[in-house]
C-alpha cells in the first residue's frame, strides 16, 4: 500500500482544513491551508462538516454528507474519506484492509486502528438500531484538476477522460481482463486447426480429447475473466455516472434563479437521462473498442500468416462497410435532436399530468389533456419512423457488404484447400479468426454511434456548464455585514424578459428602515412579489440600486446574504421528508429550544404533537397531507428557527384562519424586534401597525405613510382597505 500523504494541523481549530488539504494531495493536487481555511468558514470553534464540504466543492470536488455503519465504511464508501473523530475532531480514512483501519490524523501522523478502536472513536449514534457514524466522502470532478486560469470546454471528449481517473486501479485490472480475454482468444484458431490437421489426420483420439480438454479450460478462463469484467465495469460506470449526473446538479445549483424561469422540467430531466448515453461511451463501449482495435491488429496479423488476399478482402469490405455506416450520421444526428425535443415535451407532459390531476379532474379536463398528450406521442412516431427508416437502410447495407466479404473469403479459402495451398484445419481456423475480427468491427460501428450520441448529449449537456454562475469564482463579493443595515432602493425598474417587455417595477425610490416593519400593498400583479424577490437576490435589477447600508446588494455574496434573510413567499415549498427536517433546513444538528420555539410562534405545536411520529412525521407529495394554512405555519416555523436578520413575508398568513392568525400576529410582533421585516399582505390585521406602509399600483409607488396618515388622504390605501373597515366612502 502506497503511504498516504500526511499533513500536521498547525492549530487545534485547523483538523477539517488540513483533512482536506491531504485528501487533495492525494488526488495530485497541492492547496494552501490559508486558502482552505477561508473556504470552510474557520471560526474560534474550528469548522462544521458543511464548511469542509463547502472548500471542498470550492476546490472542484464532489462530496456527500452521511451516517453509516462501520459496514458501509468498509464496503460502500469510497476512500479517502473524511470522519468525525470523538465529536470533537477530524480524521481521514485512507484504508481498511485484513480488519485494521488505516487513519491520517492531522493531529498525530498516520495512526492504524483494529475495529474496536476506531468504533470507540467514530460511532456517535444510534439510528434504527444501528450504530452509525459521521462520514463526509469527497472524490474530485473534473473541475478539480483545472489550473486557476484553465478553461474547460465541456462539449469536447477531452474533460470525460477526467472522470476516469480517480479509478484508475479499477482500470488498470480491466485492462489485464481484456487482455487475459484476448490472448485466451488468440489460442483458439490453432487449437482447432490442430484437432482437424493433427488429431483427425492421424486419427489420433487421445490428442483430440487433449485438445478439447485445453479448450474447455481455456473457455472456463475466458468466462471467470470476463465475469470480473463485469463487476468491474458495473462499479466504474455506476460511480461516473453518479459522477457526471451530481456534477450537473451542482452546475443547476449554482445558477440564478432567472435560468429556471425560461427552462422546461421536462427539457432537463431530459438532459439528466442524456448522462447514461456519456457514461455508456465512457465506459463499457470506450474501453471495449481500444481490445477490440487490440483484436484487430493481431487477428489481421494471424490471417495475413494464413493468407494475405483474405486479408486484403476482408480489408476491403470493412472500408466498404465503415464508410456506408458513417454516410448516415448526419442524418442521425439531426434526428436525434428532434428525438430529444419531443422526449422532453413528453416529459414535461407526463409531470404535469401527475401533478395537474386534482385540477384536471375537477374541470372535467382528462379528455383534452389526454388529447393533448397523444399528440406528443403522435410526433414522437413519427421521429421514431424516420429513426427506424435511417437504421434500416444502413443495416441493410452493412449486411449486404458485411455477408459478401464473408461468402468471397469463404469461397478463396475453399479454393486455397482444394489447390492444396492450405489444409482443411487451417481454412477452419480462418473461419474462426474471421469471425473473430466480425465482432471487433461491429464494436467498432456501435462505437461510432454511441460516440456520436454523447458527443450530441455532451454538446446540450454544455449549453448548460457554460451558463454564468449566479457568482463567479473570480468574482469577490463582500460577505461582511455594513453598520448602518437600512436597505435603499433608487430609481429601480425591472422586466422580466427583456428590454421590450412590460417594466414590472418602474422608478422604484424607497427607504426600509433598519429594525423597522414596512409593509407593502397593491392590488393583484402590482409587483409586490417581485420587488421582495429583488430584494432577496433572486435578480438583478434592470436599472437602478438596492443598497444595504452604502453597499450594493449585487456586491454582497449571494448565498451569504441568504443566510442574513428569511422569507415566507405565496409559492413557498414543502419536501417530501419530516416536518423536523422541514423546519431545520440546512443545519447539521437540530437545536431543540430554537426548534421548540419557531413550531410555538407559528402555532403549530399542538398540531405536530399530535401525530403519531410527531416531528419524524413525513410530509410533503409523498407523506402526511397538509392544509394550505398547516403548510404556511411549517414555513413560517422554518424562517423563525433560521432567526435571521431580515424578514420577508408574502402573503405569509393568507391561509390562516382569523383565529390562527390572530395568535401568530401576536407571536411575530415579539419575532420582529431588532430586525428589519417586509409584509407583503392584503389583509388590514397584518398591515395596519406597520411603521410604514408602501402602496403599489401597477408597478410604481402611489403612496407612502403609515395606517392613519394614509386612511385620512383617502387615496389609493383607503380603497383598498376600506370594505375591511367598513369605511363607506
Amino acid at each position: 500500500m502506497p503511504r498516504f500523504p500526511h499533513y500536521k494541523q498547525p492549530d487545534a481549530m485547523d483538523c477539517g482544513p488540513t483533512c482536506l488539504r491531504m485528501i487533495a494531495k492525494f488526488y495530485g493536487r497541492n492547496f494552501n491551508l490559508n486558502y482552505l481555511r477561508e473556504q470552510s468558514h474557520l471560526s474560534r470553534e474550528g469548522v462544521s462538516l458543511l464548511g469542509i464540504s463547502d472548500a471542498a466543492e470550492a476546490i472542484g470536488m464532489r462530496s456527500l454528507g452521511t451516517k453509516v455503519t462501520y459496514a458501509q465504511l468498509v464496503k460502500d464508501v469510497p476512500k479517502p474519506c473524511i470522519v468525525h473523530w470523538d465529536q470533537n475532531h477530524f480524521v481521514v480514512v485512507y484504508e481498511v484492509k485484513k480488519g485494521k483501519v488505516f487513519v491520517a490524523d492531522p493531529a498525530f501522523g498516520l495512526v492504524k486502528y483494529n475495529e474496536q478502536e476506531f468504533k470507540k472513536h467514530w460511532l456517535a449514534t444510534v439510528t434504527d438500531g444501528q450504530e452509525k457514524g459521521i462520514c463526509l466522502m469527497l472524490q474530485p470532478t473534473p473541475a478539480f484538476y483545472d489550473q486557476d486560469d484553465e478553461v474547460t470546454d465541456r462539449t469536447g471528449f477531452g474533460f470525460l477522460w477526467r472522470y476516469v481517473r480517480p479509478h484508475r486501479r479499477l482500470v488498470g485490472q480491466l485492462m489485464i481482463g481484456f487482455l487475459a480475454a484476448s490472448i485466451i482468444q488468440l489460442i483458439f484458431p490453432f487449437l482447432t486447426q490442430s484437432i482437424v490437421d493433427v488429431g483427425i489426420n492421424n486419427q489420433d483420439i487421445g490428442f483430440i480429447y487433449l485438445v478439447l480438454a485445453a479448450q474447455m479450460m481455456l473457455f472456463i478462463g475466458k468466462m471467470s475473466v470476463d465475469f470480473v469484467r463485469s463487476w468491474i465495469l458495473l462499479h466504474i460506470s455506476t460511480r461516473i455516472n453518479i459522477s457526471i449526473i451530481s456534477d450537473f446538479l451542482i452546475k443547476l445549483m449554482k445558477l440564478p434563479i432567472g435560468f429556471f424561469d425560461t427552462k422546461m422540467i421536462g427539457d432537463l430531466m431530459q438532459r439528466i437521462q442524456d448522462h447514461r448515453r456519456i457514461e455508456r461511451f465512457l465506459t463499457t463501449q470506450t474501453l471495449s473498442v481500444l481490445f477490440s482495435l487490440f483484436n484487430l491488429v493481431i487477428f489481421g496479423v494471424v490471417l495475413a500468416i494464413y493468407s494475405w488476399k483474405i486479408l486484403l478482402v476482408f480489408v476491403v469490405g470493412s472500408v466498404l462497410y465503415v464508410v456506408w455506416v458513417y454516410l448516415f450520421m448526419q442524418k442521425r444526428r439531426q434526428l436525434d435532436y428532434k428525438k430529444f425535443t419531443q422526449l422532453s415535451e413528453n416529459q414535461g407532459m407526463l409531470i404535469q399530468l401527475i401533478n395537474g390531476m386534482p385540477e384536471i379532474k375537477l374541470n372535467n379536463y382528462e379528455k383534452q389533456k389526454r388529447w393533448e398528450w397523444e399528440r406528443i406521442q403522435a410526433r414522437l412516431f413519427r421521429v421514431n419512423v424516420q429513426n427506424l427508416s435511417v437504421d434500416q437502410y444502413q443495416q441493410a447495407g452493412s449486411v449486404f457488404i458485411n455477408e459478401t466479404k464473408n461468402i468471397v473469403i469463404t469461397v478463396l479459402a475453399a479454393m486455397a484447400v482444394l489447390n492444396g495451398n492450405m489444409t482443411l484445419g487451417m481454412m477452419l481456423a480462418v473461419q474462426y479468426i474471421i469471425g473473430q475480427l466480425n465482432a471487433p468491427l461491429s464494436d467498432l460501428i456501435n462505437f461510432m454511434h454511441l460516440a456520436q450520441d454523447a458527443k450530441i448529449s455532451l454538446e446540450r449537456l454544455g449549453e448548460i456548464h457554460q451558463k454564468d454562475d449566479e457568482e463567479k469564482k473570480d468574482d469577490p463579493r463582500i460577505n461582511t455585514m455594513p453598520a448602518e443595515r437600512t436597505i435603499a432602493i433608487t430609481d429601480l425598474v425591472f422586466q422580466y424578459e427583456g428590454p421590450h417587455s412590460a417594466k414590472v417595477l418602474d422608478q422604484i425610490n424607497l427607504t426600509i428602515p433598519e429594525k423597522k416593519l414596512t409593509a407593502i400593498v397593491g392590488t393583484s400583479g402590482s409587483g409586490k412579489t417581485t420587488l421582495v424577490k429583488l430584494l432577496l437576490g433572486f435578480y438583478p435589477p434592470v436599472s437602478g440600486k438596492i443598497r444595504v447600508g452604502d453597499t450594493d446588494l449585487k456586491n454582497f455574496s449571494q448565498q451569504w446574504w441568504r443566510t442574513k434573510v428569511g422569507a415566507v413567499m405565496q409559492d413557498g415549498f414543502i419536501f417530501s421528508d419530516t416536518i423536523v427536517n422541514n423546519i431545520v433546513v440546512g443545519d447539521e444538528y437540530v437545536d431543540k429550544e430554537k426548534l421548540l420555539f419557531a413550531v410555538k410562534t407559528a402555532n403549530i405545536q399542538d398540531f405536530v404533537e399530535s401525530l403519531p411520529l410527531g416531528y419524524n412525521t413525513k410530509i410533503g407529495q409523498d407523506g402526511h397531507g397538509l392544509s394550505q394554512g398547516q403548510k404556511q405555519r411549517i414555513l413560517i416555523a422554518r424562517v423563525i428557527y433560521k432567526n435571521p436578520d431580515y424578514l420577508f413575508f408574502d402573503e405569509a398568513t393568507n391561509a390562516l384562519d382569523a383565529n390562527n392568525e390572530k395568535v401568530i400576529m401576536e407571536n411575530l410582533n415579539r419575532v420582529y424586534e431588532g430586525k428589519t421585516v417586509v409584509v407583503v399582505a392584503h389583509r388590514l390585521s397584518t398591515v395596519k401597525n406597520a411603521d410604514q406602509i408602501v402602496v403599489l399600483d401597477q408597478g410604481r409607488i402611489v403612496e407612502l405613510g403609515t395606517h392613519a396618515e394614509l386612511t385620512a388622504k383617502k387615496g389609493a390605501y383607503f380603497n383598498l382597505v376600506k370594505n375591511q373597515l367598513e369605511l363607506g366612502s
